[in-house]
């Protein structure tokens, strides 16, 4: 019955999608009618541009950003789905093992002491660091906190929720103290802007010719992860059981890490570290299609689309004209259901222990 009703239920995300990206465009400090807003898409689209002051806030400013919005949202949650699988926890998350923390680190490092050093908070990660430095920085960090996480996570036996969740809380303190330290010696405002940036997560520097890259890594990402939805789901059924059925369950998991971190390092890169998405929107996906990964996998990239592109809109005019950091609406929103999620795993520990 739940394979039945995937494709409605992309039908009805897309759709939502599409509705959610239009209210970004449209609201903001200055509003502009929804009308208004298709006509200036469709017509850059079209090459035929429209001028004037609406058009440069809706094609310049507006549409990078939402569009970013969408590409980490549904990055986030194909990776925090798949992390869930690769450890057999419902509270892994790619914020919460650390792999957010970790890409942003290794951005950060990249923004103050790399190639990047001297330039401005507002330049855009090309600017700021060059190519592919802060990327490959991020993807980097991402991957050696993972690793980091999992390994204690597994020493002494059976890889339990309280053990996952202290390992991936250990490595983020560490990377927290590791980012102030960075912040401390950086030498130029703006290098403490870009820092701040990074460790609270946002899209207002989304700009056109940014775009490609974290676009490819999600969706190539996600076309791999869905090429290997079968290993994927062999896995639920625990260690021992997917070795029986043919799998070779270590090496899988660290290809499946790699390229998760590789994803999540790219996403990060380009719009700081963003926590909750990846917990909480794989969960809702699977209440909705079940655990079948070629099912779920793109139920929730567009759910993580739909959330991440609603929580900048919200970031953007809740305290209008100031800006939230999206990373703060997502984490209001995460906090509460993280504790309901640890509460709820605790007790079934607890029964089953």
């Amino acid at each position: 019955m739940r394979r039945r009703r995937t494709p409605a239920v992309l039908v009805l995300l897309a759709a939502l999608l599409a509705a959610s990206a239009v209210a970004g465009l449209a609201l903001g400090p200055v509003r502009i009618a929804p009308g208004q807003v298709l006509d200036i898409v469709l017509g850059g689209l079209t090459g035929e541009r429209r001028t004037g002051a609406f058009a440069s806030i809706v094609w310049d400013v507006r549409t990078p950003r939402v569009l970013l919005g969408a590409v980490v949202g549904a990055g986030l949650a194909v990776a925090g789905t798949v992390l869930q699988a690769l450890v057999r926890n419902q509270l892994a998350d790619p914020f919460l093992l650390g792999a957010s923390s970790g890409a942003s680190a290794g951005a950060v490092l990249v923004i103050v002491f790399g190639a990047g050093a001297g330039a401005g908070a507002g330049a855009g990660v090309a600017g700021v660091a060059g190519g592919l430095g802060v990327p490959f920085a991020a993807f980097a960090g991402s991957l050696g906190a993972l690793v980091a996480v999992y390994a204690m996570a597994r020493r002494g036996g059976a890889m339990t929720t309280g053990r996952l969740i202290l390992a991936g809380v250990a490595v983020q303190y560490i990377l927290s103290a590791l980012t102030s330290l960075v912040l401390v010696l950086a030498a130029h405002p703006d290098q403490v802007r870009s820092v701040l940036f990074w460790t609270l997560g946002g899209l207002g520097g989304a700009r056109w010719d940014e775009l490609a890259l974290p676009a490819v890594a999600l969706l190539a990402g996600t076309a791999l992860l869905i090429a290997l939805a079968r290993p994927l789901d062999l896995l639920l059924a625990g260690e021992e059981g997917a070795h029986t059925l043919g799998l070779d369950t270590g090496r899988f998991r660290a290809a499946v890490f790699v390229l998760t971190s590789l994803v999540v390092g790219v996403l990060v890169a380009y719009s700081g570290a963003i926590g909750f998405v990846g917990l909480m929107i794989p969960h809702a996906a699977r209440m909705v299609v079940g655990a079948g990964h070629r099912a779920l996998l793109p139920v929730a990239a567009l759910g993580g689309a739909v959330f991440l592109t609603l929580a900048d809109l919200v970031a953007r005019t809740a305290a209008a004209p100031e800006e939230i950091p999206v990373g703060v609406v997502t984490a209001l929103v995460g906090g509460p259901f993280f504790l309901w999620m640890l509460r709820r795993s605790t007790r079934t520990e607890g029964m089953t222990g």
